[in-house]
């Protein structure tokens, strides 16, 4: 997988999981944090890594750097991906 920077696009939420893990910011901290409502389980909570599990079911959501300042860009990769 190339580096694309900010133009990058990703088909799914597996292939952004894949991709902040690969460019090793999975655990970093955003610059602000994201209030999100898990998909799976409607339980609301903030994300504040790049890539987080809702709390109640596992859910994995990441989103890369470039987009992190919109809700719209995290992507579900599915439970415990």
């Amino acid at each position: 997988m190339s580096h694309e920077g900010c133009s990058g696009s990703f088909a799914n939420g597996k292939m952004v999981a894949d991709k902040v893990r690969q460019m090793g910011f999975d655990q970093q901290y955003m610059p602000m944090p994201i209030e999100i409502i898990c998909e799976h389980c409607n339980t609301a909570f903030e994300m504040d890594r790049f890539e987080t599990q809702c709390p109640n079911c596992s859910m994995v959501y990441a989103v890369t750097p470039c987009h992190a300042f919109d809700s719209s860009n995290v992507k579900a990769a599915g439970i415990g991906y």
